[in-house]
């Protein structure tokens, strides 16, 4: 066994890994104690959740208090932290626990597992991964169970505390709430400023990276000593947070935020510019958003986190290297740069097909979903987007679709959680290209 596992690459290590965990998690959900009728999930609406969850997506066929119980619940919670940190993350660190000697194969997929930039240093990082993920859900879990206590007994009030942190600091957007109305998410605390901001916390902490989180705790508040990565995410993602915000109160100002207290209208905005960016949570109706709003949605959707996090989209960093790189493009500069380093070749190369092979997914998936439903092109493309970005945000058709459609937004949840350009990657296998190259010729582009 362990010479056929030496044979596989570090992508295609952890494409097998996030199968085998969907493909478990499938099983235990199709299980009579998984629901609360005690019925057989249909195999395709089983392998959607437990896909929903493990890729810390978010979209649901029924309401995920009303339709699984409690045994169902916690198979999906278990799903989604497996998902959002990483099962070699998680497996390294019990590795360590065990004081099993973690060997160079291991160190060199868990890099490619959690996006580090080199082998060295990479089991520290995840000591510090396990460290913080426990740090900072078990202080959103007290808090929520708190405020939950307000509204419904201790217990029940700790087991949601305990969900909506892991579920918010993974950005998978799972929530409870159905128990006062099917598919109402955060809605009812609209206005409550502490559940809201322990929610958008957890969801920029978890997905902003973990390599932001070392580069931070080695460098305190000194934003100089940054590296270039930990500075372009930074920046990009506080520009999109609040700049989408704003974007986002206009546009909703006399639609679903209409007649709210100022306050609560930008605590809204907020929240949907945050969640937007890979968590699937919402305080306000998304379907009931307008097409502008969608579409500015969408846009964030697709970009989504940052990479080595939990969260899923193109990701903040491609963004701004393509950014910079048609900004070089036009001005006739010969490289791209930022904070007074040069962006390498490689790097908006990979930004350029992530960008295209994302594209191009969600173009097919759209035309193959309107084929196939006849669903109004706007929600298809929101719903595409939020599965491409593993998002969870929908417009309420989802647990409309036919099979055949689901079947795409499970591929489209699959490819963006492990990545398109690794899903590409672990296709190629170890194969090496053959150092010729061939002769060049000019093509007139533009």
């Amino acid at each position: 066994m362990k010479k056929i596992l030496r044979r596989l690459t570090p992508t295609q290590m952890i494409l097998i890994g996030f199968c085998m965990v969907e493909v478990i998690g499938t099983l235990l959900l199709m299980l009579p104690v998984s629901t609360r009728e005690g019925i057989v999930t249909p195999p395709v609406n089983a392998l959607f959740t437990a896909v929903s969850a493990s890729c810390v997506t978010g979209l649901v066929i029924a309401d995920t208090f009303q339709y699984w119980s409690v045994f169902g619940q916690c198979v999906i919670l278990f799903l989604i932290q497996i998902g959002g940190l990483g099962f070699m993350t998680i497996g390294v660190f019990f590795a360590i626990v065990l004081r099993r000697k973690i060997g160079l194969w291991v160190r060199g997929t868990l890099q490619e597992s959690v996006n580090f930039m080199q082998t060295g240093g990479v089991v520290r990082l995840a000591k510090k991964i396990i460290t913080g993920t426990v740090i900072f859900e078990g202080t959103g879990a007290v808090i929520l169970a708190i405020r939950f206590s307000r509204d419904m007994e201790l217990p029940q009030a700790v087991y949601y505390g305990i969900f909506h942190s892991i579920s918010a600091f993974c950005n998978a957007g799972f929530d409870l709430m159905g128990k006062d109305g099917a598919y109402i998410s955060l809605t009812q605390y609209s206005g409550d400023w502490v559940v809201n901001l322990v929610i958008m916390l957890l969801i920029i902490i978890g997905g902003i990276g973990f390599f932001i989180w070392s580069d931070i705790s080695e460098n305190g508040l000194h934003f100089r000593k940054y590296r270039l990565h930990t500075k372009i995410t930074i920046l990009m993602t506080l520009f999109l947070i609040f700049g989408g915000a704003v974007i986002l109160f206009i546009l909703e100002y006399y639609n679903t935020i209409a007649g709210r207290p100022l306050n609560e209208q930008i605590l809204c905005s907020l929240f949907g510019s945050v969640t937007a960016r890979t968590a699937g949570f919402n305080t306000v109706d998304t379907g009931a958003l307008t097409d502008s709003s969608k579409l500015v949605t969408i846009l964030l959707m697709f970009i989504g986190g940052s990479p080595g996090s939990t969260a899923g989209g193109i990701k903040t960093t491609t963004a701004v290297v393509l950014i910079a790189h048609v900004y070089a493009g036009l001005f006739d500069k010969k490289e791209c740069s930022m904070f007074g380093r040069r962006i390498g070749e490689d790097a908006v190369r990979k930004a350029s097909t992530v960008l295209c092979t994302n594209l191009m997914l969600c173009a097919a998936a759209v035309v193959i979903i309107v084929t196939a439903t006849s669903i109004d092109v706007t929600d298809v493309m929101f719903e595409v987007a939020s599965a491409m970005g593993t998002v969870g945000m929908s417009a309420g058709i989802t647990r409309d679709l036919d099979t055949i459609s689901k079947l795409v937004l499970i591929f489209l949840m699959f490819c963006g959680r492990v990545g398109s350009f690794t899903f590409a990657l672990s296709m190629k296998g170890h194969k090496v290209d053959p150092p010729v190259k061939l002769p060049e010729e000019e093509v007139m582009v533009g």
